[in-house]
């Protein structure tokens, strides 16, 4: 048997036995499996919400699943070791389930949508998306996506990084697929980075020098400044021309002199930019102005945020209260909602035509962008 078949063969049994899995722990809330074949057996470790019910009384749940496995699926000793989910939440596989099932008792496909990507986020997911395919409204088939956060759609950390989880829900009209993509918050993206602020400094420390060098390097100079007339001054220009070109046991008075010329310079420079300070006050006065402005700008930005997100559609031009509770019960809560949505899913609400649609639509992208 080819390398290639061996790959998809091995492919189909780790999915059939998900699929069985989720069947048989479908109450137990199954939030997939790892499957590693080992010269010992058939390791599977199971993550499940309620790790009782997969166990069972006296554990004849969990042997009824191991005898099941080697019948069905010819293992070689199946191990089972079933852990806990700390957080459902962030399990991809169980959070589909639940959106699924939410979808099944009749909750609103965008009601529905809208709360599970919440409570992923509340969670502490870095990043959140849901699809769903199918008749969700109406009988053409369509695609509705949830986004929250940062999510990755192609490369390597979508298989490494994003944990991903598909359900069904089966409707009236006909089957909805469910997938949902979450980045647990301990993911680490390649783009990441840190400042690493432990850092040792000792090496960036100059030299120091020792008392006895800058003593004779300051006297040195004192002699060199003293006017000298006449004759003299051909002597201590030869002085000069000899310290210019020290022997080898006078090198370090040399460093030590250019490190004192170094620290003089930086010394004056400081005190030429003192003057600079009523500057540097002005600059706080307007950094303090600027912060007030911005605060002043936040709090009005809070405030038609709040107004936007609340269930208050009344806000949007033309619409009236009772047109308001029409919407609220077909699901449209918020203006973001009225927004998001289609002028054919505004139409289908009671009282609510295709006109009025269509005028709700713009009066809810013009309340957006003039209050902006």
């Amino acid at each position: 048997m080819g390398s290639e078949q061996t790959f998809i063969e091995d492919g189909m049994q780790r999915t059939q036995i998900d699929e069985f899995f989720g069947d048989e722990l479908e109450r137990a809330g199954y939030g997939g499996m790892d499957l590693a074949k080992t010269p010992m057996g058939t390791q599977i470790v199971l993550r499940a919400e309620k790790p009782g019910m997969v166990i069972g009384k006296g554990g004849k749940n969990i042997r009824k699943i191991t005898t099941q496995l080697e019948e069905r699926f010819d293992l070689d000793d199946p191990q089972i070791d079933v852990q806990e989910v700390d957080e459902p939440d962030l399990n991809a596989q169980i959070v589909a389930d639940r959106l699924g099932n939410a979808l099944e008792r009749g909750w609103y496909f965008r009601k529905a949508g809208h709360t599970t990507i919440d409570r992923i986020m509340d969670a502490g997911a870095r990043g959140a998306e849901i699809t769903l395919n199918g008749k969700v409204t109406g009988a053409r088939s369509r695609n509705e996506k949830f986004n929250r956060g940062y999510i990755k759609h192609n490369g390597e950390p979508a298989q490494s990084i994003v944990d991903r989880g598909d359900g069904v829900a089966v409707m009236k009209l006909g089957t909805i697929g469910v997938t949902v993509r979450i980045i647990p918050p301990d993911a680490e993206l390649p783009d990441d980075f840190r400042i690493q602020e432990d850092v040792d400094t000792s090496v960036l420390e100059p030299e120091e020098v020792e008392g006895d060098d800058v003593e004779e390097l300051l006297s040195g100079e004192g002699e060199a400044d003293e006017p000298v007339a006449g004759p003299d001054e051909s002597e201590s220009d030869e002085d000069f021309e000899v310290t210019e070109t020290p022997p080898e046991g006078d090198a370090e008075a040399t460093g030590a002199e250019e490190i004192i010329e170094e620290e003089i310079e930086s010394e004056q420079g400081s005190a030429e930019t003192s003057p600079e300070e009523p500057a540097e006050a002005g600059e706080d006065i307007d950094e303090e102005l600027s912060e007030e402005t911005d605060a002043a700008a936040e709090a009005i930005i809070d405030e038609m945020d709040d107004a936007e997100a609340g269930g208050d559609l009344t806000v949007i031009d033309g619409v009236g209260d009772a047109k308001a509770d029409a919407l609220v019960e077909a699901g449209f809560e918020s203006v973001a909602d009225v927004r998001a949505a289609s002028e054919d899913d505004l139409a289908e609400a009671e009282g609510v035509g295709p006109a009025f649609a269509e005028r709700i639509k713009a009066g809810a992208e013009e309340f957006d962008g003039g209050d902006a």
